[in-house]
């Protein structure tokens, strides 16, 4: 092969090729990493076809100061890590219908190609850790996205009752101990699976956000919609094994089709289905949840429901999001009287309402603010918009 010779020719040292057969392939993934962040690690060698494009561009940066940039295709180039004796090529393969494209990892020698294996998943471990993958099932096939954690979310922030908190972040410490002695001790499998369900708006977004930024371990997000189907549900959870020991969220599992759920049940009792995994599902309509997901010891282990905020959550909520700003602690305490039935959502709306008040007029007249929310709250739920009777009529006489 050409690439044999040119990469001898390049680096003094024979390079033979390799073909993967177990489809873990997350070098590919570093790869593009490395690429786009113009690691030293890797080099671009040359490209491989002078006539098709080598070289793509996109955003870098965050929303305020974000900028263009250009960088090597993966396809169509040819790479290097000369440290490791490793090299990587994506040749486009040109068919009747498109332009595909054929991989190509070249080693100096074993040794070298399991080194390097070794390094890319560990370090695809790492870079886990700072970023979510997100799954989500498109019309044409599994779309996996990598995004960063750009806010971390303290336990601290999480605001629930406190037997229930306890024992979901009791259960995730035990889970992703590092020597796994209770699993062992009481010889338990290495799967867990909780799911959380309650009205949209109580916090079960902002517990998620809190195991993932507090564990050491990878997190994949997987969005249900009408595309599932048993080929994605595979793939979700092969590529999950991949990661495990791993958290994998399942958002808005209500949603899953009924087409997809008898195979989603049965893949999750296969015996090896979920090591490694610890499984969170969440949903706002409970009464809409296959009553076999729970029904069955080994698909999710527990259920915790999360409630609406009492006066006491409200009033933490309130203190901890700075209500003390802008109102005085005996105001806080009537609010928190006051919003009954509020979900934290919208005790996080009022406290922009409130903010907002206070930014133009210096005071805050918190109970019309309160008052104005209840009642716009109460349209919402019984979809009486329009009461108002109004002397202008539009519309069609009929003779």
């Amino acid at each position: 092969m050409f690439w044999n010779a040119f990469l001898a020719c390049l680096y003094g040292q024979q390079f033979e090729p390799y073909v993967s057969d177990d489809g873990k392939e997350e070098y590919w993934e570093l790869l593009e990493h490395d690429v786009k962040t113009r690691s030293p690690q890797v080099l671009h060698v040359t490209k491989i076809f002078d006539h098709m494009e080598s070289r793509a561009f996109g955003m870098e940066g965050d929303s305020e100061i974000s900028a263009y940039r250009t960088f090597p295709t993966l396809r169509n180039n040819v790479f290097a890590y000369p440290e490791w004796g490793i090299a990587l090529a994506r040749v486009p393969i040109f068919r009747m219908h498109g332009i595909g494209a054929e991989d190509f990892v070249f080693a100096v020698d074993d040794a070298s190609l399991r080194r390097f294996l070794e390094l890319a998943r560990q370090r695809r471990r790492d870079l886990d850790r700072r970023q979510v993958t997100i799954f989500t099932d498109g019309p044409h096939g599994m779309e996996k996205e990598l995004a960063p954690i750009t806010r971390m979310v303290d336990r601290v922030e999480v605001i629930m009752k406190d037997d229930v908190k306890r024992d979901i972040y009791r259960s995730i410490d035990q889970f992703f101990d590092e020597d796994r002695t209770f699993f062992k001790e009481y010889q338990l499998p290495y799967k867990r699976g909780i799911l959380l369900y309650g009205k949209p708006g109580n916090g079960k977004t902002t517990l998620v956000k809190s195991i993932a930024g507090s564990v050491k371990a990878p997190v994949a997000y997987w969005q249900i919609t009408e595309n599932t189907c048993s080929d994605s549900i595979q793939e979700v959870l092969q590529a999950a094994a991949n990661l495990a020991p791993m958290i994998l969220v399942i958002e808005d599992i209500d949603a899953m089709p009924q087409r997809a759920r008898s195979y989603f049940l049965n893949i999750l009792d296969g015996a090896t289905s979920k090591e490694g995994i610890f499984l969170i599902g969440t949903t706002n309509y409970p009464e809409q949840i296959d009553p076999a997901l729970m029904n069955r010891a080994g698909r999710f282990d527990r259920a915790y429901e999360i409630k609406l905020p009492d006066v006491a959550l409200r009033q933490t909520y309130l203190e901890q999001k700075g209500f003390g700003k802008l109102l005085s602690d005996d105001l806080i305490r009537v609010t928190a009287k006051q919003t009954e039935g509020f979900t934290f959502a919208q005790l996080n709306e009022l406290y922009a309402a409130a903010a907002l008040q206070w930014h133009y007029e210096q005071s805050v007249d918190i109970e019309k603010l309160v008052k104005s929310m209840k009642s716009d709250l109460h349209k919402g739920q019984t979809m009486s918009w329009l009461k108002e009777d109004s002397e202008v009529r539009v519309g069609f006489v009929v003779n």
